[in-house]
């Protein structure tokens, strides 16, 4: 009879666990869609030309939405997800950052995430200037003739991306705000150990600020993620001068055309 018992609780949890598994997997999911304009067809803004809803410019992050939370698209939202659940598995310690947030989509799904999972002791760093981005500095010739800094788009202030956390139920003491230009912000940000680090400053300086100031706070075991580096050519030549110069070896993954990351294995 005990035995009986014993298989019938084994039952019942196994259906409770996979009903867990499966609830997780549609609210992720959802998350994913809603954040990237997907789920409704948001259209994109007159910036970068078409104002038609594409699905493969949206799934590869070519366009720039009208609404939506997110521009990196569904390749690279569903790529955070694969290695923020890698860190947890594999319990690599640290907070989750990423440098450059826009609306902030990428973080609110990293926020998800952890409250997917009901991870209560990692924190999510968002780190921007809220002011778009900064004129190209001299001291930087990779970033000479950038024009990022005249598109009044990517400007979003710090209240509009703190409100777009509260839609989704997800602005806590878990979500910690950097405002500021990196070079001022970064070198004294109190964020400990990072599992994840995901750049998206779109040029060298900002791409080289982060590298520079928080590379050595991202655990052995946990991920580096460039969101431009397939084509934005300063951010490229910003990873691969650091990468040089610090002799790191690890694999350079690609993502979708666009962005990589690569697996941190060593101190």
């Amino acid at each position: 009879m005990r035995s009986l018992r014993r298989i019938a609780t084994a039952h019942l949890l196994y259906r409770h666990f996979g009903s867990l598994r499966r609830m997780r997997e549609r609210y992720l999911q959802l998350m994913q869609d809603c954040l990237t304009g997907s789920i409704y067809e948001d259209p994109p803004l007159k910036a970068l030309g078409s104002e038609t809803f594409d699905p493969k410019l949206r799934e590869y992050g070519w366009d720039w939405p009208s609404v939506a939370h997110s521009m990196i698209g569904r390749k690279r939202m569903g790529n955070l997800r694969l290695l923020t659940e890698r860190v947890l598995f594999d319990r690599v310690p640290g907070d989750l950052i990423e440098t450059g947030v826009w609306r902030g989509g990428a973080c609110i799904y990293l926020r998800a995430i952890l409250e997917a999972y009901g991870v209560t002791d990692r924190r999510v760093w968002v780190a921007d200037s809220f002011e778009g981005l900064p004129p190209p500095d001299a001291a930087y010739p990779a970033d000479a003739g950038d024009v990022f800094h005249t598109y009044r788009e990517l400007a979003v202030p710090i209240e509009a991306v703190q409100r777009n956390f509260e839609r989704y139920g997800l602005l806590d003491g878990q979500v910690v705000f950097l405002k500021g230009w990196f070079k001022d912000t970064l070198p004294g940000a109190p964020t400990g150990p990072l599992a994840i680090l995901r750049m998206d400053g779109d040029m060298y300086e900002s791409t080289m600020d982060a590298l520079t100031h928080l590379y050595d706070r991202v655990s052995p075991g946990g991920y580096v993620i460039v969101d431009d580096y397939r084509v934005v050519e300063g951010c490229r030549k910003a990873v691969d001068e650091f990468r040089a110069k610090r002799g790191i070896e690890d694999e350079i993954v690609e993502i979708d055309g666009v962005g990589v990351f690569w697996h941190k294995t060593a101190r």
